[in-house]
């Protein structure tokens, strides 16, 4: 079992979770210090922070200017809900699924909104549904990457310009780290524990103009919770999107988030974050190129994350295993890494095929994804050696 030596450089940050994903490099808790703790959020520097986080997500992503960006609670989750409690049930609607992010929100849909002009597209872990079966006429419900699974739209050439109905795309493992469309898009969601690493519980609710129409001019028939009300009077609802959030925020997190921010602005902004969780791509894309045992989930490179990489072990050993087997033997690959110290949360998604899912989003440096490689090879010897 322990006949091959173990490699002599570890990654110096082992974090390699796709959510809450690692912090930026160089961080430390003293990045908090000046957080408003104790104060109300509705004060004036506290409000003028929350603000300031809004406008520079904005700057950095290149959002257009007639777009609105609040602050809102329960993460993406939270900004999703939002999104499809107040907007749906005007026209029929299509939902994209290929991960398990994307089936929730089916499920939302079909199942809790009962909405019963839904189609449902699907497609097996690892590839896209047909996307020309969309509708331009309805809306289109839809996550830009999928984080259990690895693929991601490689563009939005299959939305039309003219569509009638609006596309809501849960974006919270693409932003900061891929080039959004936004004039494909009207809805756009995040969370801000991915990209910039930074705190969970907080979303981001984007809305183009023409979602804001929708909210101004359609009543839908169920009840909305207060948490989930956009509108006042038939109204948007201004104030959400310059700082005053719907319910009470961390500022804590704000701190965080803020401190994500202005490295992101430091290193280069947008291109500077795509480059980098690009090249955490290409690592990995090499050394599976050369790789006996690992495969990427998603066959066609056009549609392989940057962010969410996540690989399949194709050796024969490992493909003669059960269901079960298969499972408990990648699980055991992740774990012997983890009480290592060398790679924490690397296993695949619960409910995905096994395999490894490493984050490569631009908090991550390269240099630790390429030390982490010859362990996985290391690890992948020492399970198969395990189950010969």
């Amino acid at each position: 079992m322990n006949a091959i030596s173990s490699p002599d450089v570890r990654p110096q940050n082992p974090n390699f979770s796709s959510g809450p994903c690692a912090k930026r490099p160089g961080y430390s808790l003293q990045a908090l210090s000046g957080a408003f703790l104790g104060r109300s959020h509705r004060a004036a520097e506290p409000k003028a922070q929350l603000a300031d986080v809004i406008a520079r997500s904005r700057r950095i992503l290149g959002m257009p200017a007639d777009w609105r960006l609040g602050i809102v609670p329960g993460s993406d989750t939270g900004a999703v809900e939002m999104a499809l409690w107040s907007l749906l049930g005007a026209r029929p609607v299509d939902i994209l699924t290929f991960e398990s992010f994307g089936e929730g929100w089916a499920t939302d849909i079909v199942k809790h909104l009962k909405l019963s002009d839904a189609t449902v597209l699907t497609a097996d872990y690892g590839a896209l549904p047909d996307l020309g079966r969309t509708d331009p006429a309805h809306d289109i419900v839809f996550t830009w990457n999928g984080t259990t699974s690895g693929v991601r739209m490689a563009n939005a050439d299959w939305i039309a310009d003219d569509r009638q109905g609006l596309t809501i795309c849960d974006a919270t493992s693409a932003t900061f780290a891929m080039e959004l469309p936004w004039s494909k898009l009207d809805v756009v969601t995040w969370s801000w524990q991915k990209a910039l690493g930074g705190e969970a519980a907080h979303g981001m609710l984007a809305l183009s103009p023409r979602a804001v129409e929708r909210l101004e001019t359609y009543t839908p028939p169920w009840p909305l919770p207060k948490i989930f009300r956009l509108t006042s009077k038939g109204k948007i609802a201004e104030a959400v999107f310059k700082g005053e959030t719907i319910n009470t925020p961390s500022m804590l997190c704000v701190e965080d988030a803020m401190d994500g921010l202005k490295w992101a602005e430091g290193v280069g902004g947008l291109p500077a974050l795509i480059a980098r969780s690009e090249a955490n791509l290409k690592a990995v894309a090499d050394w599976v190129a050369s790789s006996d045992w690992a495969g990427f989930l998603a066959q066609d490179p056009a549609i392989r994350s940057c962010t969410a990489i996540c690989l399949t072990i194709v050796a024969p050993w490992f493909v003669a295993l059960g269901p079960d087997e298969r499972s408990k033997a990648a699980k055991q690959l992740a774990t012997m890494l983890e009480k290592l110290g060398v790679a924490y949360d690397i296993g695949s998604y619960r409910d995905a095929p096994p395999g490894i899912r490493i984050w490569g989003g631009a908090t991550v440096e390269t240099s630790d994804i390429v030390a982490l490689l010859p362990w996985l090879d290391w690890a992948h010897a020492q399970t198969a050696a395990a189950y010969r």
